[in-house]
């Protein structure tokens, strides 16, 4: 059965990720998590990620800081490549994981400043 928003939500994950950091999430899934996988690509990706209103840049800049303010360091690292994807620069990263220290606390930002240095220089950014 076709699925519009799965496969939107894959497109972008590609394009965001690589396909290997797409399809490799999902190739990877057990019968567990697999439902997770899936939910994440149809829903996170395929619907709310195409919303109007906000572009994806916006959206990348806007999960980084909930991201380091929640503490979600690999998750950070992550989205540090995806944020490049979008058109976010290492310097709107950096001012981004400034301005949550504010908001968030030091030590949480801290790791997250660590994890997006890592991803950007495995990125060359």
């Amino acid at each position: 059965m076709a699925d519009p928003a799965f496969d939107r939500g894959l497109a972008l994950r590609r394009r965001m990720f690589g396909p290997g950091g797409a399809d490799r999430q999902i190739e990877a899934a057990s019968d567990f998590t697999r439902p997770l996988q899936e939910w994440v690509t149809r829903s996170c990706f395929g619907e709310l990620w195409h919303r109007p209103h906000l572009d994806p840049k916006l959206r990348s800049m806007l999960t980084l800081g909930m991201l380091a303010v929640l503490g979600r360091s690999n998750q950070v690292r992550v989205h540090v490549k995806g944020a490049i994807a979008n058109g976010v620069s290492r310097e709107e990263i950096r001012e981004i994981l400034l301005h949550a220290t504010a908001y968030g606390g030091i030590p949480v930002v801290v790791d997250s400043f660590a994890a997006a240095e890592e991803a950007l220089v495995e990125d060359g950014a």
